[in-house]
């Protein structure tokens, strides 16, 4: 029989995520009224209606304020 190997296994470094610059949260847990309103709006209205499309807008530019690059 054969002896496994004891060396260890090389660490891969996890992905650092990228953190607003005004509240340094993760972009998930950043601009969260304009999410709620963004999301509300969608599920009720769907994102092709105006207001949701200028909630979505919204949205999108908190998170650029935080630094962002969101499309």
């Amino acid at each position: 029989m054969g002896q496994a190997s004891s060396a260890p296994a090389s660490e891969v470094p996890a992905p650092k995520k990228k953190l607003g610059i005004k509240t340094g949260k993760p972009i998930c847990c950043c601009c969260p009224d304009t999410k709620k309103a963004r999301d509300e709006c969608v599920v009720f209205k769907g994102e092709e209606d105006p207001d949701c499309k200028k909630l979505i807008e919204a949205h999108k530019m908190c998170l650029r304020d935080e630094g962002f690059d969101v499309k």
